[in-house]
């Protein structure tokens, strides 16, 4: 409650102060236990597994980038409100996220599959440039 004791939305919210995740899994586990913990038992009327799935593997994408392309991972902040799920990751690097061309994958390129998932799985994606590297934050509908 704010001091006009208007309503706010509850939110779970982990930032930097707990520490950086060292692995995707690691980022994963931490996104599913605010997401159980705000929601209860996956496949509960409010999140299904196909929703959390989609926000998992939106944060193994972003975490695993970070740390393989971007120079390491920065930060990592989330916030679990009642509909949704607002992840920001920050990397070390200021070169942008790219799709790969369908005919570098037909050369035998691998990989590039990463940044159009993301994309598609989530309702907003913003790439904010830092002085010392790049912050992506996503949105991620959960109900």
């Amino acid at each position: 409650m704010t001091d006009d004791n208007t309503a706010q939305p509850e939110a779970s919210r982990l930032g930097t102060d707990e520490g950086l995740p060292t692995t995707a899994a690691d980022a994963r586990t931490r996104v599913q236990e605010q997401i159980t913990s705000k929601f209860g038992d996956v496949n509960a009327k409010e999140v299904d597994a196909q929703v959390l799935g989609a926000a998992l593997l939106v944060t193994s994408e972003l975490v695993t980038n970070a740390i393989r392309h971007g120079g390491g991972l920065n930060a990592f902040d989330m916030l679990v409100t009642g509909d949704a799920l607002f992840l920001s990751v920050a990397d070390a690097s200021t070169r942008l996220p790219v799709s790969v061309d369908p005919a570098d994958r037909d050369r035998g390129r691998v990989g590039g599959f990463g940044w159009p998932l993301i994309c598609g799985l989530a309702r907003h994606v913003a790439i904010t440039p830092q002085p010392h590297g790049k912050q992506i934050t996503i949105l991620i509908p959960l109900t």
